[in-house]
């Protein structure tokens, strides 16, 4: 056990809580506590973006699976995930921020009723349960690697879970916003000495570099296949898209102090993030150069520990300091915004129709006590999914808002004639097909993906669930002027 690299990680620890508790200082309202009073400049917003997706699986999760499988292997993670931020600033985020909402369910309240806002609130609030434990269990297992197996996973999840927590229930979004500010700050140096020191000992980035092409890792597109073609689709849109109706999001676009901003650092920070997560690409790579078929069967069998045994197995204390930190920094502050974002959608979205009335500063302790309720329920969660690699529990937490949420905030901002009743085909469409692909249902997933399925679905539902009022009132009045008497 390296206790001089503990020591490192627990002030680095002990310094982010600091700033959370400051933070905590200055939230008066919800306002501060969920969107940091819609105040942070331009360099804030795209930091904080650019953590929304810099998790544990964008170093732990994306090189591995960039190893065994090429670019393409990886189209929902890095590039979905990005470009869904550069879709958030493109085509969504001047049109919310206008609208002066709390969270995005609002936006559902406001367009089709209580009813749809509930319900997508509840698809919202439940996506986020896959996507915080991915960043819980990696918490476990840097600690438990940091302490040499002295500290159990469980353990490990249970402290790190405890080091964020404090610091998001003082200090809100305000916190989370500063935290990641200096975060991504250490993440960026971190990586990125780390990459120059691994080519180093790989003998230099061109070694590195060939062994991608001898490896024909650069393969993007998938078979010329229609389950292929298909496949691909589905994984590339589930993130993409998927993502587009989250709070964590949301509250980023949000925080921003005007519509400009807010476009403008959602596109920077979602092309930041597709080039960013290149650099543990290149790390993983350099690993397998040093390593040789260690590394191989690692990220075949155990794929979480690739970075992490080449990091600790390899390299100077100086570099390992950098690692971890670089590695809790990109986990906290994924995790500190997960935490948040379900948390305010159930109080402003749910908690506020069964209590209405309740006064800001009653709405600030709910979401308080809510954020603590939420944190031990992922908590367990994450370990009765022990097991489950960290990439397949992110990429499968945004199907349900692809499915039940996606069509309704489009069609919504950009269709006039989308109606309550086409929010309502179009979420029982979409969910309903999609569970009709579960392999505990059908074989049906094995030729096409069920996300893709429920999303053509939920298409139809809009439309037709909009059109067709309109269409039976004309039918109905052409019917009766035909047989209406004549003369």
């Amino acid at each position: 056990m390296n206790t001089t690299l503990i020591v490192f990680v627990v002030l680095y620890l002990l310094g982010t809580l600091a700033i959370g508790v400051w933070a905590g200082t200055r939230v008066k309202n919800t306002s501060d506590f969920a969107v940091a009073g819609r105040s942070l400049p331009l360099v804030m917003v795209i930091t904080t973006t650019f953590a929304t997706w810099f998790g544990a699986e964008t170093v732990m999760g994306i090189p591995a699976k960039f190893v065994q499988g090429g670019l393409g292997a990886i189209v929902e993670d890095p590039f979905g995930a990005g470009l869904c931020l550069v879709l958030v600033g493109t085509f969504f985020a001047a049109k919310l921020y206008r609208k002066n909402l709390l969270t995005i369910g609002d936006f559902y309240r406001q367009r089709y009723g209580r009813g749809v806002e509930i319900f997508c609130s509840l698809a919202i609030i439940l996506s986020y349960l896959g996507w915080v434990a991915a960043q819980v269990t990696a918490l476990g297992l840097v600690f438990s690697i940091l302490t040499n197996g002295a500290m159990s996973p469980e353990m490990g999840m249970i402290v790190g879970l405890l080091a964020v927590l404090v610091y998001v229930v003082i200090g809100g979004f305000l916190a989370v916003a500063w935290t990641d500010f200096i975060q991504m700050i250490v993440l960026v140096l971190g990586l990125t000495a780390i990459a120059v020191f691994s080519a180093d000992l790989a003998g230099g980035a061109d070694k590195v570099l060939n062994l991608a092409a001898q490896k024909d890792l650069g393969k993007f597109l998938p078979e010329p296949s229609f389950t292929e073609i298909a496949m691909f689709l589905g994984a590339a849109l589930t993130m993409m898209l998927g993502s587009i109706p989250q709070q964590d999001v949301f509250q980023r676009v949000m925080s921003a102090k005007d519509a400009e901003t807010a476009q403008r650092g959602a596109i920077i920070g979602g092309f930041s993030y597709i080039a960013f997560a290149f650099v543990p690409m290149f790390i993983v790579l350099a690993a397998v150069v040093v390593m040789g078929d260690q590394a191989l069967e690692l990220a075949q069998n155990d794929y979480q520990r690739v970075l992490p045994s080449f990091i600790m197995g390899h390299m100077p204390l100086l570099m390992q300091i950098l690692f971890f930190g670089a590695l809790l920094s990109a986990i906290k502050s994924t995790s500190s915004a997960t935490l948040l974002a379900p948390t305010t959608s159930f109080v402003e979205n749910i908690l506020k129709q069964i209590r209405p009335g309740m006064s800001d500063r009653q709405s600030l302790v709910a979401m308080r006590v809510t954020l603590v309720i939420f944190a031990f329920a992922v908590l367990a969660y994450a370990i009765a999914l022990q097991g489950t690699p960290i990439y397949d529990l992110v990429s499968a937490a945004y199907q349900v808002t692809l499915v039940a949420a996606f069509t309704p905030l489009v069609f919504g901002l950009y269709w006039q004639r989308a109606t309550t009743q086409g929010a309502v085909f179009s979420i029982f469409a979409g969910v309903g097909v999609w569970v009709a692909f579960f392999p505990q249902v059908s074989t049906w997933s094995e030729y096409f993906p069920g996300q893709l399925a429920g999303l053509l679905a939920a298409l139809v539902g809009m439309v037709v669930g909009s059109l067709m009022p309109q269409f039976l009132t004309n039918r109905h009045e052409h019917v009766s002027h035909h047989l209406k008497p004549q003369g």
